[in-house]
């Protein structure tokens, strides 16, 4: 039988999903994520790797899927060149729509880890390479010149500046470096998730910046529980919803799906006396206009 979804996913955008290939265990393929996306009658989704680019996929899935808005884009990951105007430049000229931070290979994301091994959901059977301290955009608390440069091209191309895993002074130093660039788009990532959180007061700094931030349902979930659905619903009343959006950050093999988890991340919401307006505003409005303009 047919699943009946949530009429609030009706042109939902998922920010943040991972799908396989992958070199970790995922729910689903790009094919399976996107076949929910549009049976749930939603916008679009934005395919996110940790390990390499998605933009190639995402040109692919939109010819079978022209409906909807499929996006990809580059993590600046070791893996995939680092923090690179070259790599970034290629990208974006191939239809990156997302330029990601370093996630995996960030020194907030290690250092992150080796506090907390046990709960490291990004375990593989393939180890990563990983022999320096991680990547950072600053060093002596002034942005590093390659990350200018990569800030200038993501302005140039009027594409999504998304804050990875870095640490949140770095986030802070980040943005402002990126306004001057004339940078429009902005992820904030991962603001209640424990890897590399960020406090209401610095979340509200940057939504006064312009900056998307994103209402993560992973730091409410199993793997993390960071914070409460209660604790979650009370930051957007603090922010605004016209400052946040809803995503998931799932697609990890042990998890439900990630349109079921975006549905039930809307439910639990709604439990919470979050408005269908303001659902709406943070799942369709402000995806939309980061993605699409």
């Amino acid at each position: 039988m047919k699943k009946t979804w949530h009429p609030l996913l009706e042109g939902a955008i998922e920010l943040h999903a991972h799908s396989s290939p992958s070199i970790f265990p995922r729910k689903q393929t790009d094919w399976e994520l996107v076949e929910d996306v549009d049976q749930a009658n939603m916008g679009g989704i934005v395919l996110k790797a940790h390990e390499g680019a998605t933009h190639d996929r995402a040109t692919l899935l939109q010819e079978k899927y022209p409906n909807l808005t499929i996006a990809g884009g580059l993590v600046c990951n070791l893996f995939t060149g680092g923090i690179s105007g070259q790599s970034v430049d290629m990208a974006l000229r191939m239809g990156a729509r997302v330029v990601w931070m370093p996630t995996l290979s960030a020194a907030q994301h290690q250092s992150y880890f080796a506090r907390h091994s046990k709960s490291n959901i990004f375990n593989s059977e393939e180890s990563l390479d990983v022999d320096d301290d991680g990547l950072t955009v600053t060093a002596s608390g002034i942005i590093k010149d390659e990350v200018k440069k990569v800030l200038a091209l993501i302005a140039h191309k009027d594409a999504v500046l998304a804050t990875g895993h870095l640490e949140a002074e770095e986030v802070m130093i980040l943005v402002a470096e990126a306004k001057r660039q004339g940078v429009k788009r902005i992820l904030i990532q991962h603001a209640d998730l424990g890897i590399a959180p960020l406090t209401l007061e610095q979340q509200k700094q940057l939504a006064m910046q312009g900056c998307i931030i994103e209402k993560c349902y992973l730091a409410c979930g199993h793997d993390f529980q960071d914070i409460t659905i209660s604790e979650m619903a009370r930051s957007i009343e603090t922010i605004g919803a016209n400052h946040c959006a809803l995503v998931t950050d799932y697609g990890q093999s042990h998890n439900i799906p990630v349109v079921e988890a975006l549905e039930t991340f809307i439910i639990e919401l709604l439990a919470q006396n979050i408005n269908e307006a303001d659902i709406r505003q943070m799942v369709v409005h402000n995806p939309h206009s980061l993605i699409q303009g």
